[in-house]
């Protein structure tokens, strides 16, 4: 049970790093995720189809994705529509996209061979989904951390902390954001191509639901593993999609309908957020109660609880 949550949290994690680039290192809320999610599954799927490997098929996946968070970036940057109305405007028109590249609302794999084939068929499915969702979690925080040290990911990092202090300083912000929305969704399509194989299909509506799904899977691997590196944070991301997972499959397994997760991933979303902020508020009373405290000691007033 709890092992294949951890598999199906490996599957999701791509899309969890790919939000937390938008939303905590940007700044941004992109909602281009639910159509970008889907388009990763349905290449991937019709490409495989048409006879492509598993791995080939994905890596267009990512190449889709990243095309579509670039539209988004020369909606935000260049038209200058608010960042959220760009998302809105991209996964409307990505939901017609799909629409045309499946043919239909579904399409199914049939004997292909996905990414877990290439292992021994004497493993158990669920191990042989762990690997291969370790193998891409740990190249994706390389190559994600590798490039965070170069000069356009540092340009990158900049321009979210502070976009008019990194354009001052010569940094070409636009492009800055727009490559940040074209990794960011290409990522979620990896990841959208990575559950449509362990799902064995493509189908027009899974992108439905999965902002909340990353954005909670973000504050709770912040939650987890609070971090300043790099490395660090990524890593955390990856927990949190883990452990996110894991609790949905726990509520499944004690009697938690299909049809009630959408509103249980809004729950947790809800109190990932509140959370540290009842923390934070507790936390500064007992701070000013003690400051008071020692301002009042000689005087002898005493504070009340």
């Amino acid at each position: 049970m709890i092992i294949d949550g951890i598999g199906q949290g490996l599957m999701w994690a791509c899309l969890t790093i790919g939000v937390f680039i938008t939303f905590r290192i940007l700044d941004i809320p992109d909602l281009t995720t639910e159509g970008s999610f889907p388009l990763g599954a349905a290449v991937t799927i019709k490409l495989m189809l048409s006879g492509q490997s598993a791995i080939v098929a994905m890596l267009c996946g990512f190449v889709v994705g990243f095309l579509a968070g670039v539209v988004t970036g020369l909606l935000d940057t260049q038209l200058h529509i608010p960042s959220l109305l760009a998302g809105i405007l991209t996964m409307t028109g990505l939901y017609s996209i799909n629409m045309h590249i499946m043919g239909k609302a579904n399409i199914p794999l049939l004997d292909q061979r996905v990414l877990t084939s290439y292992l021994p068929e004497t493993w158990d499915v669920t191990v042989q989904t762990i690997i291969i969702g370790l193998i891409i979690c740990t190249v994706v925080v390389g190559l994600l951390v590798t490039f965070f040290k170069t000069q356009s990911g540092l340009a990158l990092r900049a321009t979210g902390n502070n976009a008019t202090m990194s354009a001052a300083n010569g940094i070409k912000t636009n492009r800055t954001i727009i490559l940040g929305y074209g990794i960011s969704n290409g990522l979620i399509a990896v990841s959208g191509s990575l559950i449509a194989q362990s799902n064995g299909f493509a189908d027009i509506g899974m992108g439905i639901g999965t902002i909340v799904i990353g954005l909670a899977s973000v504050l709770v691997g912040e939650i987890i593993l609070p971090a300043k590196k790099m490395v660090w944070r990524l890593t955390a991301m990856v927990l949190g999609a883990i452990v996110y997972r894991v609790l949905l499959t726990l509520a499944m397994n004690v009697g938690v309908s299909p049809d009630d997760l959408k509103i249980l991933s809004a729950i947790i979303l809800v109190i990932v957020i509140v959370l540290p902020m009842i923390q934070n508020q507790y936390r500064s009373r007992q701070q000013l109660k003690r400051y008071l405290q020692k301002i009042n000691l000689k005087s002898g007033v005493k504070i009340n609880e």
